[in-house]
Parts: structure tokens; C-alpha cells; sequence
């Protein structure tokens, strides 16, 4: 869990001055196509179509530019196609990496992924090789300053989180898939601000990271994967304590 506790705040310092707000837009928007082509282009009834709003509307992404994507989906706006992949792997230090897209190309993607595996001195696996080690969860951050933790733990506890970290900068709340929605709308009705809320894949067990040098290339290995057009999100097993993270930062 610290492994992605890690991850999770400096995608968020990531993000924050990340000017790249196009690509990360063009993204979403193919996460909605896909959703609404699979499962209809009613949000109130297709939950994975939700969650993409939820996302597009975090990430201020304009109503109309959502509306063309559910519509492009639906097939009211043409047939456009976009193929779920999933990439397994590792990191230098033996660290699991799991890459998700959605390309409508799998013969030229996967040989660019294959490609900064290799570029960033880890190598692709075969499929299954890593994601046995992650599990899907819910998960919620919420800024350390917003709320103390007493009162948040016993929102989110009462509401079905099954866990709760200070990490930092941020509160970590995990839950069930099946309780995300509960929770998340607990914690909203309570006007408590959240960073950001997800279903996500977590790691069971992480590997823990001294050397800077190879904190280093794991970092750089994920955010070139992420830079990736079809590249949708990644997810990593690593454990790199702060005094280390703070020498390559």
C-alpha cells in the first residue's frame, strides 16, 4: 500500500503542474467512449460510464467535450473502436508493473510498450506474470489540512472503509469495490473535499526501494508509460521511503 501511497502523491504533484492537460482529456474521453459503447450512454445505469465522468468532471474536462464522447460511444457521432489491453512486467528491482490501455491498434502498441520496458531497463512479461500481486479496492485520498482524522475516520469507517493511512500530505481510505459508491457519497454529503476517488488495482505486497538510482529509473519507467497515448493507467508494487524519494524529487 505505501508503494502506492508514494505514487499517488506525486501523480498528484504530477498533475498539478502538468500542462499536458490534452492528452490527459483525450484519455478520458476514450475511457467514456468505450464505457458507453459497452454498457449503454446512461450514466444512471452504467457504472463504469459514471466513474469516466467522475473522472472527466475531476479533471475539469468541459460538459460538451463528455456529451460528444458518449455520443461518439453510443455510435451517434460515428463507430470508432478502442480495444482494452493489459501489459504485465517489471521495473528495475524487481518491481511488478501493470499497464492498462485502450488502443485501436494492439499490433502497434504493444511494441511501444515493449519498447519502454525495455528503454527503461525492465522487461515485458507474459500475461498473468504480475497481476496476481494486485487487488481491486476503492480508493479515496483526502488532503491532511481539509479534515483532522478522528473525524474522518469515523465517517469513513462507519461507511464502509475497511482502512485508513495518514501517508503525509494525505489520508488514504480503502474499501471494497462494492462499497466505493457508499463511501464516496458518505464523504461527499459530509462536505468533506476530496483529493481524489477511484477503483483502483492495489498491490497485496510491496518491494521496498534504497537505492536512489533505481527509484530513479522505476520513476521515469512509469511516467513514460503514462505519457503514452493508449496508455490508460499504471499501476506498481514499489516501496520508496520518503528519505530516498526526497534525494530524487
Amino acid at each position: 500500500m505505501a508503494g502506492h501511497s508514494h505514487w499517488a502523491g506525486i501523480k498528484h504533484k504530477k498533475a498539478a503542474n502538468d500542462a499536458k492537460r490534452g492528452k490527459l482529456w483525450s484519455k478520458i474521453a476514450r475511457m467514456i467512449i468505450v464505457a458507453a459503447k459497452v454498457g449503454g450512454g446512461d450514466p444512471a445505469a452504467n457504472l463504469t460510464l459514471r466513474y469516466a465522468i467522475d473522472k472527466a468532471k475531476a479533471a475539469n474536462m468541459p460538459k460538451d467535450t463528455i456529451e460528444k464522447a458518449v455520443k461518439k460511444g453510443t455510435g451517434e457521432l460515428g463507430n470508432i473502436t478502442y480495444e482494452e489491453v493489459l501489459y504485465e512486467g517489471y521495473a528495475p528491482g524487481g518491481v511488478a508493473v501493470m499497464v492498462e490501455g485502450l488502443t485501436d491498434n494492439r499490433t502497434r502498441t504493444a511494441p511501444e510498450i515493449k519498447k519502454i520496458f525495455e528503454r527503461r531497463n525492465g522487461s515485458l512479461g507474459a500475461v498473468g506474470c504480475v497481476s496476481w500481486m494486485f487487488k481491486k479496492r476503492g480508493l479515496i485520498t483526502v488532503k491532511t489540512d481539509a479534515i483532522d482524522e478522528e473525524s474522518l475516520m469515523e465517517v469513513a469507517l462507519s461507511n464502509g472503509a475497511d482502512d485508513m493511512e495518514n501517508i503525509g500530505e494525505f489520508y488514504e481510505i480503502t474499501c471494497a469495490p462494492d462499497a466505493y459508491d457508499g463511501l464516496k457519497a458518505a464523504l461527499e454529503a459530509k462536505n468533506i473535499p476530496l483529493d481524489s476517488a477511484e477503483l483502483s488495482m492495489l498491490p497485496e505486497n510491496t518491494v521496498t526501494v534504497t537505492d536512489p538510482e533505481i527509484a530513479q529509473r522505476i520513476l521515469s519507467l512509469i511516467e513514460e508509460f503514462e505519457d503514452h497515448d493508449d496508455v490508460q493507467e499504471v499501476y506498481a508494487n514499489f516501496d520508496i521511503p520518503d528519505d530516498i524519494l526526497n534525494k530524487i524529487q
